[in-house]
């Protein structure tokens, strides 16, 4: 439904993501509206981040919050940020990049240190979409890090960031 748009796609997803017993439904539900990139999906999502209590769910919302770029997510991924599930942090760290919420660069290198190295590939990730006074820092600082994809991910935003 979110890949084969038609005009009953939104209504139907929007349905599933609120009602369904199925948590595994919900999180598609959450991915596909995503997909959609309609900006209709952001209360739904929204409200399916804060309500769900199956991480799967929370986790495709923070996702699809993203896919939307949509600023007005930005409360919604920084209150991700405090997560105890890394995927969730994962997903809200992505997110905020892809919505281009500079104004949260300085909460997002309070992961710079993290012992998940997929969380650190996040933050590499996100700074490449967030020009600011201390990305290029935080990048020159992650393309030394220990794992390779996290210096490969920092070393690839920072020649993106040099051609903006």
């Amino acid at each position: 439904l979110g890949v084969k748009q038609t005009e009953e796609c939104f209504p139907i997803l929007v349905d599933l993501l609120a009602n369904d017993a199925d948590y595994g439904i919900r999180a598609d539900a959450a991915g596909a509206l995503g997909y959609l990139e309609d900006i209709r999906a952001f209360e739904p999502l929204q409200r399916a981040f804060y309500e769900d209590t199956q991480w799967l769910v929370r986790f495709s919302a923070a996702v699809a919050l993203g896919n939307l770029g949509d600023i007005r997510a930005k409360q919604v991924l920084l209150s991700a940020l405090d997560s105890n599930e890394a995927v969730i942090q994962q997903a809200a760290i992505a997110a905020l990049g892809e919505i281009k919420a500079v104004e949260t660069v300085e909460k997002l290198l309070t992961f710079v240190n993290s012992d998940d190295w997929l969380i650190r590939q996040r933050l590499a990730e996100a700074l490449g979409h967030l020009l600011a006074e201390k990305t290029i820092a935080a990048l020159k600082f992650l393309v030394k890090d220990e794992h390779p994809q996290v210096r490969e991910a920092a070393r690839l935003s920072l020649q993106k960031l040099a051609k903006v």
